[in-house]
């Protein structure tokens, strides 16, 4: 197993969020709508907290409630699976898997311009998982940061050549997502 330095060649397709198991199993939160894109075989990148990307192989992957489980090869205990807590697994952006025709990679939205009925919100700075069903783009606007469920139910259209993301989102969501003014501050302030 080889450690290299981050780069921005790769794209994540999951999240270790805990150890599974006695044998160094871990459990995954995917980050890929593409069913089994994680598969024994495959080649995958442990991208650490530290910014530390470890190649790994995967020996077996199987579901398990909510989360995928994946067995490495060399990583045969709770010890060695803990290190890789925390880390996203990536495959160089070369190898990714095309994605079916309407949707993306939640990557690729970032530095798109959001729309919400036609008009500008701001732009994807981040995108953030595990708050929910949906993932959230984290939309920089001229009120501040602003968190959207990335909701087919609200997605109209994706444009990423033109960078440009067009959302039909529910009456107020803007509103409650905003910062607090200056009068609500002082409000808060007074109770």
């Amino acid at each position: 197993m080889k450690n290299t330095p981050a780069s921005p060649e790769f794209i994540t397709l999951a999240r270790v969020v805990k150890t599974q198991g006695r044998r160094g199993e871990v459990g995954v939160e995917l980050h890929s709508d593409i069913p089994d894109r994680l598969h024994a075989g495959l080649r995958v990148f442990g991208l650490a907290e530290n910014a530390i990307r470890r190649e790994l192989q995967i020996e077996d992957a199987w579901p398990h409630q909510d989360l995928l489980v994946l067995k490495f090869a060399g990583v045969d205990s709770i010890s060695d699976a803990q290190v890789l807590v925390g880390s996203e697994l990536q495959v160089p952006l070369g190898e990714r898997a095309e994605p079916e025709p309407g949707t993306a990679y939640v990557s690729d939205l970032v530095g798109c311009a959001l729309f919400d009925g036609g008009r500008e919100v701001g732009v994807v700075s981040d995108v953030r998982f595990g708050a929910g069903e949906a993932p959230l783009l984290i939309v920089g606007s001229g009120k501040g940061e602003l968190e959207i469920p990335y909701a087919q139910a609200f997605l109209m259209r994706i444009d990423l050549e033109h960078k440009r993301i067009e959302m039909n989102l529910p009456e107020g969501l803007l509103d409650v997502n905003a910062p607090l003014t200056d009068q609500e501050k002082k409000q808060q302030q007074r109770r």
